[in-house]
């Protein structure tokens, strides 16, 4: 199975800015060994200006923009430098892919180029992680975010499973936040009117992404044949149950 993973900034830093160790630890365990069991692993991993601002020991996530391309400059070297270490652990090859808008827009050269790059590191046997490269971008900060972005690599590759794993346990009836009796929807068959309008503002105040973004991804992935699941990035393990089908989070259906 070919599976995209999405890892959000939450999920990977503290509010400090800081690495979470141990759940980024844990993350590439797993991945590594859903390698080894013969998937396919891309990963789309957020966290360069969360990471970039706790290294430079800034008070907070910046808001203008040269601070933000600073951040992500400094913030992209960390996680590029744990994640080699640590799949290098488990005897896998990580590959950097910094990408923007125009690099996966349709019916340019540079998506075919950025496709047949793809397909090569995965025949190689290596495991891309891809990130927006906001050292240049300034549009989003210009795919929008990185759920879009995982849902266009998922699209572009012809993946068979987009797992977005956050700081919400999936898509709710209403805020869990703001109202403790919210549930849970465990699958979503259709996107229609109904499902968008759940979708809220920016998430936690690491990222930039929310539920709104990650419906839209939802209808890229399954506009394109290949199933979504929205999971708490807390427990990485949980990815085992996801790929075996079994009910977490949400899963968004490809329509029949």
């Amino acid at each position: 199975m070919r599976i995209v993973v999405k890892v959000g900034t939450s999920t990977l830093a503290y509010a400090t800015g800081r690495m979470n160790i141990q759940r980024v630890e844990r993350l590439c365990k797993v991945l590594s060994d859903l390698k080894n069991a013969g998937h396919e692993i891309i990963l789309v991993s957020s966290g360069a200006i969360g990471m970039g601002f706790g290294k430079l020991n800034l008070p907070g996530r910046p808001q203008d923009m040269p601070t933000k391309q600073a951040s992500a400059a400094v913030g992209q070297c960390e996680l590029m430098y744990v994640y080699d270490k640590l799949f290098t652990e488990y005897n896998h090859t990580v590959a950097q892919l910094l990408i923007t808008a125009p690099d996966i827009a349709d019916g340019g050269s540079r998506k075919k180029n950025f496709h047949n790059t793809m397909d090569r590191l995965l025949e190689l046997g290596a495991l891309p992680v891809i990130n927006e490269n906001d050292t240049v971008s300034t549009e989003e900060i210009a795919v929008g975010d990185n759920d879009t972005l995982s849902a266009i690599v998922a699209a572009t590759v012809s993946a068979d499973l987009l797992i977005l794993l956050s700081d919400i346990d999936g898509l709710y009836d209403g805020d869990p936040r703001k109202n403790p009796d919210a549930k849970l929807i465990p699958t979503v068959a259709a996107i229609d009117e109904r499902i968008i309008a759940l979708g809220g503002g920016s998430g936690s105040g690491l990222g930039t992404g929310g539920m709104a973004t990650k419906l839209t991804a939802a209808q890229v992935a399954t506009a394109a044949g290949c199933e979504m699941v929205i999971a708490n990035g807390e427990k990485p393990e949980l990815m085992y149950e996801i790929i075996a089908g079994e009910q977490v989070g949400t899963r968004f259906l490809v329509g029949r």
